[in-house]
């Protein structure tokens, strides 16, 4: 049994949906929780203290351990604030899930730089305020773990959504230099793109009798969820720099390739008229590699040159 006794993990957005759930199940394995939320609504709006504190109330009650947390992730001192709490009540902070979000749909044309401003605020910088600080805690551990829950939606695109989109797919980009960074102290990092029917995904659908006859919903159970999350968070995990899906009791890596493409000859200067001739090579999927750092991409491309990267 993957076991979590003597480790300290922070989740921020657990008071509600897929969050709580990633902090109960956390804290039935051992670990002692940070549960953060400021308990607003999906908007962001708003405050309740109640929230993170009914779901500190709910571990205790199965004789767990947690302690609350009610500070924004959407600041560098929220971020600190979390960390701090984890460190002065537990001793150590051995893993991040960093899943607080909201959620809007607005479409491209009427989206408002403040509706850009506030969604990247929340997702995108409040997983950079939390995990820095870890990151330097774990690195002086030389151990530590970062879940941070990205979206299909980021991956992949959906409508109505370009500033969460945004937002997530950006949180792929910061656990790749994490996870780059990170692996010679100990401290790995990979996300998952999670499907759960919570308050993101009855507000996405908007008709609440809608919910109830579309049969994708009635499959998308949260709790189908919670595993690979835990076990990302976990010591069991010895991997880094991965993506995964978590759809309906289905669990896939989902990975970024990089085609064998055209390579123009070196001699000659190509053209937007080569680029038209080699479309086919320049838009197959097919042989491909999934580059481990911008570096793997540009050694390749040197490789078939025959220069050698680090001399003239």
């Amino acid at each position: 049994m993957i076991d979590f006794t003597g480790q300290a993990v922070v989740v921020t957005g657990a008071g509600r949906g897929l969050g709580r759930l990633y902090a109960i199940e956390l804290a039935r394995r051992g670990a002692s929780v940070v549960v953060n939320d400021v308990g607003g609504t999906m908007h962001g709006s708003g405050a309740d203290e109640t929230v993170a504190g009914s779901v500190v109330n709910e571990i205790h009650a199965a004789g767990g351990t947690a302690v609350v947390s009610h500070d924004s992730v959407d600041s560098p001192e929220g971020g600190e604030a979390i960390v701090d709490l984890a460190v002065n009540r537990f001793g150590r902070l051995d893993a991040v899930v960093s899943n607080a979000g909201i959620l809007t749909s607005i479409p491209f044309e009427e989206l408002s730089a403040d509706d850009w401003r506030r969604m990247l605020s929340v997702h995108l910088d409040g997983g950079f305020y939390v995990s820095q600080p870890a990151y330097r805690v774990m690195k002086s551990q030389g151990y530590g773990r970062f879940v941070f829950i990205s979206s299909s939606g980021g991956m992949f695109g959906q409508p109505l959504e370009a500033h969460y989109a945004a937002a997530k797919a950006g949180l792929v980009g910061l656990a790749n230099v994490i996870a780059i960074e990170g692996q010679r102290h100990g401290i790995l990092a990979n996300t998952v793109l999670p499907f759960g029917l919570s308050r993101m995904a009855t507000n996405t659908v908007g008709d609440p009798e809608a919910v109830e006859q579309i049969g994708f919903l009635k499959v998308i159970q949260p709790e189908l969820v919670v595993p690979i999350v835990v076990y990302l968070a976990s010591r069991a995990c010895d991997f880094t720099h991965h993506n995964y899906s978590a759809c309906a009791g289905r669990f896939a890596r989902v990975f970024v390739g990089l085609g064998e493409g055209w390579l123009a000859d070196p001699e000659t200067n190509p053209s937007a008229d080569d680029i038209a001739e080699h479309l086919s090579e320049v838009t197959a999927t097919e042989p491909f590699t999934v580059p481990g750092s911008i570096f793997d991409e540009v050694f390749g491309v040197c490789d078939r040159l025959g220069v050698n990267a680090f001399s003239q």
